[in-house]
């Protein structure tokens, strides 16, 4: 690869429960390493973590084919093919981003699946319990309450680590996204809005699992990532001892950032052009 074409743009795309600003750490690590680094919210989500707060309908209206329109338009501006990372939901977004012939290299830590993984640890189906107790959740914004969060976020933090992440960064997430997507989408027939094309081509793609995330548990991305075995493009899975779903802002945090902008920019391909099948 030569220098000019290295990709020199990483897109991190936040997950649910969050904003892009759970990522202003590894975007002024990023930053300072050289990259340009953007932090795309999803449809609505350019005010702060406070006024989305206290807008959640915004949060409940949001669709995931809109939310993925909008961030393909953002990459669809960067000249060569940029990197894409994305945590938890933002991880099945990446993927999906990458199907549509997106990116040089995608990273995906602590992911949530893609349609047709069925692996539903007991730790998942207690995280996201809360969201699923209330079938009219459906329709609403639903969030974690502290404790909630405590487990199924930062179960590695003390309790009051723990709190000042969720006064930081904590927001409701979409309930019909956690319906939708979550333990109940492989019951429900026909493709759903987070399937892929397992055996087609895209950009290289690592999962870096948490081997003590409850609610996305390493067996969970792994057998995300076990279901790309047919494509010819390269898969591979990391996992990080001893960390939790708040891997991207958790102490050490920059073991994982470093391995993730590592492993991309050796094995990225900016000749790669999007596909006109996955657009």
């Amino acid at each position: 690869m030569s220098q000019t074409q290295r990709p020199d743009t990483v897109v991190l795309v936040h997950g649910l429960w969050m904003t892009p600003r759970s990522w202003e750490e590894w975007a002024a690590h990023y930053r300072a390493k050289g990259l340009t680094v953007l932090t795309p919210g999803y449809p609505g989500f350019d005010i702060e973590v406070e006024a989305l707060r206290e807008n959640p309908q915004i949060i409940a209206d949001l669709t995931v084919p809109d939310t993925l329109d909008h961030l393909a338009s953002v990459i669809e501006q960067v000249e060569v093919p940029p990197i894409i990372m994305g945590h938890s939901f933002g991880g099945t977004l990446t993927q999906l981003l990458l199907a549509r012939g997106l990116g040089s290299a995608g990273v995906v830590i602590d992911s949530a699946p893609t349609e047709g993984v069925r692996v539903n640890p007991v730790s998942q189906a207690k995280s996201l319990f809360p969201a699923l107790k209330n079938p009219a959740n459906r329709h609403r914004a639903v969030g974690f309450t502290p404790e909630e969060f405590h487990y199924a976020f930062t179960n590695t933090l003390t309790e009051a680590e723990s709190k000042a992440v969720w006064d930081r960064y904590a927001i409701p997430a979409p309930g019909s996204w956690v319906w939708e997507f979550g333990l109940f989408a492989n019951f429900k027939p026909g493709h759903q809005d987070t399937w892929v094309d397992y055996e087609a081509d895209r950009a290289p793609l690592l999962f870096i699992g948490g081997e003590q995330d409850h609610i996305m548990p390493p067996s969970v991305n792994k057998s995300n990532a076990k279901h790309y075995r047919k494509s010819p493009a390269l898969t591979e899975y990391y996992e990080f001892a001893g960390r939790d779903h708040w891997t991207c802002g958790a102490p050490g945090w920059e073991a994982v950032a470093d391995h993730a902008l590592d492993w991309a920019l050796q094995h990225a391909d900016p000749a790669r052009q999007p596909s006109a099948a996955g657009t």
